[in-house]
């Protein structure tokens, strides 16, 4: 192909905007990008399919080495331009074997939710806040914030810290903006170094797109600062770690009303629509925490305790209430939408919300009822209190995750057998291996205590 070439969207005109090579990108089990990089006169065939790879060569492409590679096709509406590589686009894909969906696929996984909901004249919609931190090496080459100030015990919403790295924020922020994801707020988070983005809600594969995109881009932009842009759930102990509150609703497909919006217009909660909604993800919330909370790192998060200020503003428990912070599933003042609060940083975000709206929907299919909201602040509730109010606890690991994922049938129903099998022995992997691993903690404590 040769010439100039032309799209929708934000990878409009491509040539005379000085793009030279495109990035046909798709996710392994992690959520992380793979692709590969045509010079742009053959846009045409990479849009086909044209780039094959070896899904045995990936964590979460399920395939064996005798296996035919697979293609990436990609979504010409999802083009971005590499903020910080204005010659270079990039494409989310989805996976194709033999002409047909490739099922183990991420992004199809979520889209089969997405059609699911649809044939209901249903659209999802999704806006994610994205927590990380933004740390520098030391001179004996452990990690610290990337401000020398930024030492505050409480440093939540520290205006010092905030404007001390307001260098690399205006960048990311300008870079998001540029893309027309229309940024609404940033500030310092509850930990040293910790920052968050919000950013404009979309369609659930749009967000999802986003979301893997902003990974990638806020790790270059820190590193051009001599920064590490870190998405790991709970880098550091003593400090909150990283969530990745995904705020839903569901909007009718036909008219884009929010189907969340109570019809008494009350604010700070959902309509019933929206508390079925709620029930599907707590029936099946112990199987969904493998898939929001993925590593063994993401339960470290998931505690009451473990921050410098105090609480580590984390869900332990089962349960949806109002603005109320300690819920799994909170309804924010404004109401009319549904925040998860269990998701963290390192999700796939795909997968993520293909099982969030997967169990939403089957709560609205069966007219679920999660019960009477959580009103008090769970973390203070003693077992008998809890038991009193049927709260249960989320996994406490991810060995007890994975074996809920596994157990539980709607995994299969949302990934496909192959992606569940693949997803189910990966994670039984981490879990045995991390048990293998002597930590430091370990050797301090028993090295020399007998």
């Amino acid at each position: 192909m040769s010439g100039p070439t032309t799209l929708s969207g934000p990878g409009a005109d491509l040539h005379a905007r000085g793009v030279r090579y495109a990035l046909a990108s798709f996710v392994d089990l992690h959520g992380v990008c793979k692709a590969k990089a045509v010079p742009l006169d053959h846009l045409g065939a990479m849009l086909t399919g044209s780039e094959l790879f070896t899904g045995a060569a990936l964590d979460g492409v399920p395939q064996d080495v005798s296996d035919d590679e697979v293609a990436a096709v990609p979504d010409p509406a999802s083009a971005m331009v590499l903020p910080w590589r204005p010659d270079t686009v990039w494409f989310a894909s989805d996976l194709q074997l033999a002409g047909r969906p490739f099922e183990a696929c991420s992004r199809t996984i979520l889209r089969r939710a997405t059609e699911q909901a649809a044939a209901m004249g249903l659209r999802f919609n999704l806006g994610v806040e994205t927590e990380f931190f933004v740390l520098r090496r030391a001179a004996d080459g452990g990690l610290q914030p990337a401000s020398a100030s930024d030492r505050l015990d409480k440093p939540c919403y520290d205006l010092r810290g905030l404007l001390d790295n307001l260098g690399w924020l205006d960048e990311l922020v300008q870079a998001m903006n540029a893309l027309g994801w229309g940024v609404y707020s940033f500030d310092h988070e509850d930990g040293n170094g910790q920052f968050e983005t919000d950013f404009g809600y979309a369609e659930a594969l749009v967000t999802a797109d986003r979301v893997t995109f902003f990974r990638l881009m806020a790790r270059e932009i820190a590193r051009r600062h001599g920064l590490i842009a870190s998405f790991m759930p709970k880098p550091f102990a003593d400090r909150t770690g990283s969530g990745a509150h995904f705020n839903m609703s569901l909007a009718d497909l036909g008219s884009g009303e929010n189907l969340f919006t109570p019809d008494d217009g009350q604010p700070g909660w959902v309509s019933e629509l929206g508390r079925q909604f709620i029930a599907g993800i707590l029936r099946h919330a112990p199987a969904i925490c493998a898939v929001i909370a993925p590593t063994v790192n993401s339960y470290k998060r998931l505690v009451v305790q473990g921050s410098m200020s105090g609480f580590t503003w984390a869900p332990v428990f089962i349960c949806f209430g109002n603005n109320n912070r300690t819920n799994m599933l909170r309804i924010p003042g404004a109401g009319s939408r549904v925040e998860c609060r269990a998701a963290d940083s390192a999700c796939n975000p795909y997968l993520a919300a293909a099982m969030l709206l997967a169990a939403g929907l089957e709560g609205i299919r069966e007219g679920l009822d999660p019960g009477d909201p959580n009103l008090v602040n769970a973390y203070r509730l003693s077992p008998e209190e809890c038991s009193a109010r049927g709260l249960h606890a989320l996994p406490r690991t991810l060995g007890e995750a994975i074996e809920a994922f596994a157990a539980d049938p709607l995994s299969r129903r949302v990934f496909g057998d192959a992606m569940a099998d693949a997803y189910i022995a990966f994670k039984r992997d981490e879990w045995s291996s991390y048990h293998g691993a002597v930590s430091a903690w370990e050797t301090d404590r028993y090295l020399e205590l007998f």
